[in-house]
This record gives C-alpha cells, sequence and structure tokens, in this order.
C-alpha cells in the first residue's frame, strides 16, 4: 500500500499547480516594473515615445514598436483560433460519431474491455466523455499559447531597456518573462486536466477504465491545436523572415530589424505567434498526451482495479512535484547568480537544465517511494507484469536524463561556441554551395546522440514496466517543462529586443548586447525543440501501445504484406507534410520578397528615412499566407489514420503509425538543428566582423 493517502494527493496536485500560477504572476510583477510610456491613445500611434527615461538614442524611436507587434500578433492568433474553431468542432463531431457508432450508439451499460467481470459506462457516454476531454484539451492548448504570447509582447521592449544598464539586468528580464509562460503552461495543463478526471469522476464513479479512456481526449485536443498552431506561426515567420532579410540585408544593404525595411514589424510577430505560441502549444501537446497515455495503462492495471487512488496519480504527481523543482531552479538564473559579461549568458542557461535535472531525480525518487506500493502489476499486451516502485522511478528518470542528453547534444550542434557551427560559418568563405553542404551534414549527423539516448530509454523503460514505463519516460522528460519553456520562450524574447533597438534607433553597445542574448536565444530555441522532439518519440510509442492494445492486435509482423506498405507509406508522410509546409514558406516568401521590393522601388524617401513603409501590408502577406496553407498539412495528419484504419484495417493503421514514427523524429532533429546552426552561424560571423 502507498504511504500518501488519496486525500493528501487530493491536495497537493492543485496545490503545486496553484503555486505554479503564483509564481508566474511573480515573475509578471517583477517583469513589469519596467516602465515603458507611451500614449496609446493617438490615432495613427505612431508619434509616441519609446520610453520614458531618454537616452542612448532612443529619443530617436518614432513608432510604438512594442504595439505594433503586440497588436499583430494578438490579430494573427485571434484569426487563426476562429479558424481553428471551425475544424476543431467539425473534428470533435467526427470524433463523437467514430467513437459512439462502435456499439452501435449504445446507451446500456456492458463489461468492460480489460476486465469483463466488471460493467462499465455504455459506449455514447464514452464518446461524448471523449468529445468534451478533446474540446478541453485544445482550449487549453489555445490558452497556453495565447498567454505565453502576450507576456513575450509585454517584455520585448522592457528587454530593450534593461539592456541599457546591462546584459546582466536585460537577461533576467527576458528570462522571468520565458518563466511566465513557463509556469503558466505546466501549471494551467495540470490543474485543468485534474479538475476533468474529478469532474468526469461524478459520471464515472468506479468506472476507472472508462474514465481514464475518455480523458485521453484531452491529450488529442492539445496536440492537435499544437499541430495547427505550431504550422501557422511557422510559415508566418519564416515568410517575413525570409522578406525582410532577403531584400534588406541581402538587396539594399540595410541592418537587420531596420525601421526602412517593410517587412520588418511582420518579421518581428512571427517570432512570437511562431516561436512562442507554436511552442507553447506543442510543448502542451506532448505533456497532455504522456499525462493521459500514462494513466489509461494505469487505470487497466492493478492500481486501477484496487481503486489505489495515490498510485493512480503518479504522473501527475510527477508533474506537481515538477514545478516545484522548477521554481527552485529558476531562482538561481534570476536571484542567486547574476549575469555581467556576454559569456556568461549561455552557461547559465546550460544550468538551469542541469540543476533541474539534478533537483528533480531526488524529487521522482521522493515520489516513487511515497504514492506508489512497493510491488504491483502493470497491464503488458493482454498479460500482468509484476513491478517494484525502483523500477518506475529508474523509468522516469532515465526520460529525465535523456532529455538532457538531448538537449546538451542540441546546444554543442547550434551553439557558435562550438566547432559544428563553427565550420559552418567557416565554409561560407567559399560561397553559399558549401555552406548549404555544411549546414545540413550538420543536421543529419546531429541526429545520432538523441536516437541513441531515445532508443535507451525506450528499452530500459519497457524492459522495467512495459508500456507504462514508456509514457512516464516520456513524462520524466517533461517533468522540467516550466524550466524547458523558460528557457525556450527567453530565445523569440531577446530576439524581438534586439529588433526594437534597432528600430528605436538605439546606440550600438545596446544592439551588442541584445544580439549576445540573441544568439543564446537562438540555441535554447533549438533545445526547447529537442524537448519536444524527444518527448514526442517517446509518447507517441507509448500511444501506439496503447492503440495496439485497444485494437486486439497480437503482434505487428512487418513481414505481413499489409503491415509493410502501412510502415514505408507511414515513412513517407513526414517528408510530404515537410514538402508541403515548405513549399508554402516559400510561396508566402516570395509574395513578401516582391512586396518589399515593391516599396523599396515606389515609396519615395523610404530608404533616406524620410518616410514609413507600409508594415501592415507585409503583415497581411503572413497572415493570409499561413492561414490559407496551415489547414492541408494538419488534415493529412489528421485524417491519415481514419482514412488508412477505414480502408485498409488496423494492421495496416499499425504499420503508418509505425513508420511515421521512426522516420519523422530522425527528419525533425536534423531539420530543427540544421536551422539553429545557420542561424549561429550568421550571428557568427556577424560578431566576427
Amino acid at each position: 500500500m502507498a504511504l500518501m493517502s488519496g486525500a493528501l494527493t487530493q491536495i497537493l496536485i492543485p496545490a503545486s499547480a496553484l503555486i505554479g500560477i503564483g509564481f508566474a504572476l511573480l515573475q509578471w510583477l517583477l517583469v513589469s516594473k519596467v516602465k515603458v510610456s507611451a500614449d496609446y491613445g493617438k490615432k495613427d500611434g505612431y508619434k509616441d515615445k519609446l520610453i520614458e527615461d531618454e537616452e542612448e538614442g532612443a529619443e530617436n524611436a518614432d513608432a510604438v514598436i512594442q504595439n505594433a507587434i503586440s497588436v499583430g500578433a494578438t490579430s494573427f492568433l485571434f484569426t487563426q483560433y476562429k479558424y481553428l474553431g471551425i475544424f476543431m468542432g467539425a473534428f470533435a463531431i467526427i470524433m463523437f460519431l467514430f467513437l459512439g457508432s462502435v456499439k452501435g450508439f449504445s446507451t446500456q451499460s456492458e463489461p468492460c474491455t480489460y476486465n469483463p467481470g466488471n460493467l462499465c459506462k455504455p459506449a455514447l457516454a464514452n464518446a461524448m466523455f471523449s468529445t468534451i476531454a478533446f474540446l478541453l484539451g485544445a482550449l487549453t492548448s489555445v490558452l497556453s499559447g495565447f498567454l505565453g504570447m502576450k507576456i513575450a509582447t509585454y517584455a520585448n521592449a522592457r528587454t530593450t531597456l534593461e539592456a541599457r544598464k546591462g546584459v546582466g539586468k536585460a537577461f533576467i528580464t527576458a528570462f522571468r518573462s520565458g518563466a511566465v509562460m513557463g509556469f503558466l503552461l505546466a501549471a494551467n495543463g495540470l490543474l485543468v486536466l485534474y479538475v476533468s478526471i474529478n469532474l468526469f469522476k461524478l459520471y464515472y464513479g468506479d468506472d476507472w477504465e472508462g474514465l481514464y479512456e475518455s480523458i485521453t481526449g484531452y491529450g488529442l485536443g492539445g496536440s492537435s491545436m499544437a499541430l495547427f498552431g505550431r504550422v501557422g506561426g511557422g510559415i508566418y515567420t519564416k515568410a517575413a523572415d525570409v522578406g525582410a532579410d532577403l531584400v534588406g540585408k541581402v538587396e539594399k544593404n540595410i541592418p537587420e530589424d531596420d525601421p526602412r525595411n517593410p517587412a520588418v514589424i511582420a518579421d518581428n510577430v512571427g517570432d512570437n505567434v511562431g516561436d512562442i505560441a507554436g511552442m507553447g502549444s506543442d510543448l502542451f501537446g506532448s505533456y497532455a498526451e504522456s499525462s493521459c497515455a500514462a494513466l489509461f495503462v494505469a487505470s487497466i492495471s492493478s492500481f486501477g482495479i484496487t481503486h489505489d487512488y495515490s498510485a493512480m496519480s503518479y504522473p501527475l504527481i510527477i508533474s506537481a512535484m515538477g514545478i516545484v523543482i522548477c521554481l527552485i531552479t529558476t531562482l538561481f538564473a534570476t536571484d542567486l547568480a547574476e549575469i555581467r559579461h556576454v559569456n556568461e549568458i549561455e552557461p547559465s542557461l546550460k544550468r538551469q537544465l542541469l540543476i533541474s535535472t539534478v533537483l528533480m531525480t531526488a524529487g521522482i525518487a521522493v515520489v516513487s517511494f511515497v504514492t506508489l506500493p512497493s510491488e504491483f502489476t502493470l497491464f503488458n499486451f493482454g498479460t500482468e507484469k509484476a513491478v517494484k516502485n525502483w523500477h518506475l522511478f529508474f523509468c522516469v528518470s532515465i526520460g529525465l536524463w535523456a532529455g538532457l542528453v538531448i538537449g546538451y547534444i542540441t546546444e554543442y550542434y547550434t551553439s557558435n561556441a562550438y566547432s559544428p557551427v563553427q565550420d559552418v560559418a567557416d565554409s561560407c568563405r567559399t560561397g553559399a554551395a558549401t555552406n548549404v553542404i555544411f549546414g545540413l551534414a550538420l543536421g543529419y549527423k546531429s541526429v545520432i546522440i538523441p536516437i541513441f539516448a531515445i532508443a535507451i530509454a525506450i528499452y530500459i523503460s519497457f524492459s522495467l514496466a512495459a508500456m507504462y514505463g514508456i509514457a512516464v519516460a516520456a513524462l520524466g522528460m517533461l517533468s522540467t517543462i516550466a524550466t524547458g519553456l523558460a528557457i525556450d520562450a527567453y530565445g523569440p524574447i531577446s530576439d524581438n529586443a534586439g529588433g526594437i533597438a534597432e528600430m528605436a534607433g538605439m546606440s550600438h553597445k545596446i544592439r551588442e548586447r541584445t544580439d549576445a542574448l540573441d544568439a543564446a536565444g537562438n540555441t535554447t530555441a533549438a533545445i526547447g525543440k529537442g524537448f519536444a522532439i524527444g518527448s514526442a518519440a517517446l509518447v507517441s510509442l507509448a500511444l501506439f501501445g496503447a492503440f495496439v492494445s485497444r485494437a486486439g492486435i497480437k503482434t505487428v509482423d512487418v513481414l505481413t504484406p499489409k503491415v509493410f506498405i502501412g510502415l514505408i507509406v507511414g515513412a513517407m508522410l513526414p517528408y510530404w507534410f515537410s514538402a508541403m509546409t515548405m513549399k508554402s514558406v516559400g510561396s508566402a516568401a516570395l509574395k513578401m520578397v516582391e512586396e518589399v521590393r515593391r516599396q523599396f522601388n515606389t515609396i519615395p524617401g523610404l530608404m533616406e528615412g524620410r518616410v514609413k513603409p507600409d508594415y501592415a501590408n507585409c503583415v497581411k502577406i503572413s497572415t493570409d499566407a499561413s492561414l490559407r496553407e496551415m489547414i492541408p498539412p494538419g488534415a493529412l495528419v489528421m485524417l491519415t489514420p481514419l482514412i488508412a484504419g477505414t480502408l485498409f484495417g488496423v494492421e495496416t493503421l499499425a504499420g503508418v503509425l509505425a513508420g511515421s514514427l521512426v522516420s519523422g523524429v530522425q527528419v525533425a532533429i536534423s531539420a530543427s538543428n540544421t536551422g539553429g546552426a545557420w542561424d549561429n552561424a550568421k550571428k557568427y560571423i556577424e560578431a566576427s566582423s
């Protein structure tokens, strides 16, 4: 029997979530003490001063840049969510019809799937509650992304202002702002899931199998919104980035983020809707799915059968402990160690990962030995696997440390402090072709160690605790999500801060400080993507195991033609998806380049800085392109399993899922690290010249 009582568990989980929300609000309050004065009441909104204290050339600022970025990002997200609301409503109806029709929309209680001796709730109720959970997950995902974007656009100008006082002050402001997003996401995700389970329990009662199967809709809702948020935001930011840099920097030879560049506001808006709102939704999706997968497997194991609430809530308690550990870790960056020089930024961010991992390992040990019985059984494809509590400690820990390995390897391949990025920069001496070759090679090579780390985590966790072990290993990787998101969101905030410094005409010294913050931010963004990819791989495998069990498939035999064709088609899907998104970015970037060129050629006095460019038109191009182009890739991902399963059966679908999982991880890691390396190679060359 577990040492922790069910009543204490009921208190600790929401208490930790509320502590996380309280800490996020405290960080926001500290950031808000940096004053930005702007009179937003004027009709055109462009004559106001950026700051209260006029110094370092900021008096030359002729635009309320922060407000323009915030309005652009908010407008885009509201429009995106309007389209997604329609799509999610339609998908929720399809989901309800598919689930309800399994037993002919039966309203009669029936024997449980995994424990036939007990009666479970009717199929119609399961379909309804799964759909409600799906919509709750989607709404929480939207909230996570939107709150992250709002704090980022609130903090960017404040980071610029603090850079006047030194790089340390600017770093703390950017990091605190990232922490607001990290803690709000982790705490909101946990709290909504906890409340949903308790509300659903009012209907389900002792039917824990039905309860936790319906809760899996929460994870699906979160990851569905993350998919569209990532694709839409990604198309927006890259189209604006390419348009701004190709014409402004390459053709017109003006600095990055120069206010004369018509695409500069769209570029800064893109950082927020893609790298902040998109990444927030993305990591929330992985977090929700890992929690739901672990809870479902536990519900059909001895925990669920004996109704051991504390042991059943083990995944939630791990997340609750993670919030407390990340809170302590954040204090090391903001209060206990001050940054005095630019070369201390990256080591400080790396220490955040290490400190949170070491402290969380101790936290996992406490949770494992307090909430779990010393011995119990877990569901393992139709059989019961005997497991000890220390087995689960190792499963969660191996996921946690695999995340750290992925983070450090990503940093090695994307930071300009190390030879891989320096080699890419050096290759530019002989032209763009060798730069592309070196960059692609770096990305492919960077896949090797993360894949071994994921493979070892899968082998150990499955050997110790079957599919439940893999699900909690994914949760272990995401247990420090608050810290991971803080260092991830720090990047785009610093990037925006540099853009605002340039546009406001602040001194070169300020721009150097913000560039140093931004270079570290490119690496942290790649680290955040590494965590998202690694955890998604583990979560996908856990969900794949749940699907195979639920579909009654005994083995997935790759020598069976039906499975093999699914496997090879599934392996192709990430390339099809990537092709669609890249083509979308290319088409949007083409329009952006043409618009920027048109403005430079047709607006007299633009290059001399006498008149303002038409920023709004560039924002509109990115917005229209991303909203139009995000639906086909999203539909490909969401409809493929439905079509494959309906037309070709569950064996083929199992092959499709396995193939896309194996292929997608490799493509994602290599593409992410290649992009991060190219970005920092550019920064390295600029800093050296």
